[in-house]
């Protein structure tokens, strides 16, 4: 065994990933991000002109993704978490599912290995790691220094554990697809074994995983890498750890800070943790609290809050000149959004989306089609978000670069290409109301759901569904209204009840890391809210993820194909790439918002004064 190897072309395909998004990274024009979103964010990329548009046309190359300086000894920071909603508080990277829990186990927790510019693991991290020649078998170290906020070491039993539950039937959480790779996973999670046949626990430090098979995928978001206290959760029952006290009111972890004390839903004070294995942290404390959107600015302008993690983009022209004491930081984000199209429901017995065409609304394609081709997200990109947002292609952005493939041509508004699709799929006006019924002469009102959140959530949705009402394609939102965060990811499955009554919906992914796909739109995947598949799907799913995809050329060519399907069958439309700001005050200094290979961790962020900065 060879330490921090890998095959020869695995290690030629990550180095040409690397060089190809150093590129990326170094401010050229095609920036991008990792997992979601493409684009460079100039105004010819989002159609209309920018007096149309309403405003001036931003570029997000133009903004710095990282605030330095010497701070202070100690002092607290005052976080932002925007939102409409109040936060789910499953605080464990075990078990969240949504990004507001996510941005507050950022501050107490992470994962037990390090990544790169290319998101490749390292042996930076809180783990060092070897693999064989094969590159299917990993053996981990955990550094001595690393221990939970109480104290106790971190060892190899307690990440055998998250793999374990997360294997187990009875995980209520989505990441059980993360370990279906190792060796035994499956026979366990259906009762067939007693253990995991791929984990071995050499030493309390050591860990051993064998996975089925190397993939180009296992170094770069391919293996799990969260750990449970095992003397915390060894003796609770796994269908009732995520809503147990050791998740929602005591959650521990190893990074940074110490979670203090929680207001449910509405924000956590956290402490340092002076044994933190990086380095004592430079701030006392961080007070997190939820503020709305509507009210972000003023919290900002009287230093209610230093910073927020993502600033509303529609907002920013209104506040780029009254806004002094604050320094806007920006980087394209690692997300997108889309519209979606319900076929189906989530098949609990089973593990996996149970498409149901006949019973669908939006079963036909062509439908789907017309739809997209109904939506000028160019104008929206310009209009809604001053060319902070702009039109998306296909479901792998630019940011990867050497996968996403420009040349395939997605639908782009036209709504004379819209009626000739839908009058040739056999939707008509039957009674002259200008409203299309289906091809059987039915009525047909489509049920659309749309969160809530910010000025533009109202006015966007308003905009999507007069755009296809042009064409003749009656749409409605659900109940009358938009829906709050947690309540549309109910309805929509995330629990996997899939609300009937939904037929379309908008939504919006933070991607990770990997460029496989497999995650958001495999068949056996919760997240694959569309519940919709098909073996052509499947077998380029597979197939990216292959020994044979340790090829670049091969992967390349598989991901270009599926894109390809995927803009062919229409589960889903990418609407528009995004951009984040991040309004940073100035007395904050050493905060980096890039989540890949920061130059500066949470444990340097500080404070140049005790009060903060105002206008």
């Amino acid at each position: 065994m060879r330490k921090a190897t890998i095959s020869k072309v695995l290690f030629i395909m990550m180095l040409m990933l690397f060089l190809v998004l150093a590129a990326c990274n170094s401010g050229s024009d095609d920036t991008g991000d990792s997992g979601s979103d493409e684009g460079n964010g100039e105004s010819e990329d989002t159609g209309s002109d920018s007096e149309d548009a309403g405003g001036k046309i931003y570029d997000i190359a133009d903004f710095s993704p990282i605030k330095e300086g010497e701070p202070m000894d100690g002092g607290n920071l005052n976080f932002g978490l925007v939102s409409d909603t109040v936060f789910a508080g499953t605080l464990n990277l075990n078990f969240y599912s949504d990004v507001y829990d996510a941005e507050i186990l950022d501050w107490f927790d992470e994962g037990l290995l390090g990544v790169d510019e290319t998101f490749t693991y390292t042996q930076d991290g809180p783990a060092t790691w070897e693999v064989n020649d094969e590159g299917n078998e990993f053996t981990f170290t955990i550094r001595d220094e690393v221990n939970w906020h109480d104290g106790e070491p971190v060892t190899a039993e307690d990440w055998a554990l998250a793999i374990q539950v997360l294997a187990d039937p009875d995980y209520d959480g989505p990441r059980y697809g993360n370990v279906t790779n190792i060796v035994g996973v499956e026979e366990y999670h259906d009762g067939e074994a007693d253990s995991i046949e791929g984990l071995e626990i050499i030493d309390e430090k050591t860990l051993k995983m064998t996975f089925k098979q190397a993939t180009p995928s296992l170094l770069s978001g391919g293996i799990w890498t969260y750990a449970l206290p095992a003397h915390i959760f060894e003796d609770i029952p796994v269908a009732e750890m995520s809503s147990s006290d050791a998740v929602r009111v005591n959650p521990i972890g190893i990074g940074p800070f110490k979670v203090e004390s929680i207001t449910p839903g509405e924000s956590v004070t956290f402490t340092k943790n002076e044994d933190y294995w990086r380095g004592e942290p430079n701030l006392d404390s961080v007070t997190l609290k939820v503020i709305a959107p509507e009210t972000v600015t003023q919290a900002l302008e009287t230093g209610e809050v230093d910073m927020v993690h993502s600033f509303p983009t529609d907002q920013y022209p209104d506040v780029e000149e009254t806004l002094t004491n604050v320094e806007f930081l920006g980087r394209l984000d690692r997300s997108y959004s889309y519209i979606g199209f319900k076929m189906g429901t989530w098949d609990a017995d089973n593990g996996r989306v149970a498409m149901d065409l006949e019973n669908s609304k939006v079963g036909d394609v062509e439908l789907r089609r017309a739809m997209w081709y109904a939506v000028d997200n160019d104008a929206v990109g310009e209009r809604f978000y001053n060319g902070l947002r702009w039109n998306a292609t296909t479901l792998i952005p630019s940011f990867y670069e050497i996968y996403h493939d420009d040349s395939i041509e997605a639908p782009t508004y036209d709504p004379d290409m819209a009626n000739q699709i839908l009058d040739e799929a056999g939707y008509e006006d039957v009674d002259g109301d200008g409203i299309r019924e289906n091809p059987d002469g039915e009525e047909l009102v489509l049920n659309f759901a749309s969160m809530s959140g910010g000025d533009t959530a109202e006015p966007l949705a308003n905009y999507y569904i007069q755009s296809w009402e042009q064409v003749g394609i009656k749409v409605e939102k659900i109940d009358g209204r938009l829906l709050e965060f947690n309540d549309f990811y109910d309805r929509v499955g995330q629990q996997g009840n899939d609300d009937p009554d939904i037929d379309i919906y908008a939504g919006a992914w933070n991607v990770g890391t990997d460029v496989d796909p497999t995650g958001l739109w495999g068949p056996n995947v919760i997240y694959n809210f569309t519940r919709w598949e098909d073996e052509e799907n499947t077998r380029l799913l597979e197939e990216g993820v292959s020994e044979e995809a340790m090829d670049l050329e091969y992967r390349q060519e598989v991901y270009r194909e599926w894109q390809e399907y995927m803009v062919e069958q229409v589960p889903v439309f990418p609407t528009v790439y995004r951009a984040e700001l991040a309004p940073v005050n100035e007395r904050v200094v050493n905060w980096d918002i890039r989540d890949e290979a920061q130059e500066l961790y949470r444990y340097e962020v500080g404070v140049t004064q005790e009060d903060p900065v105002l206008p």
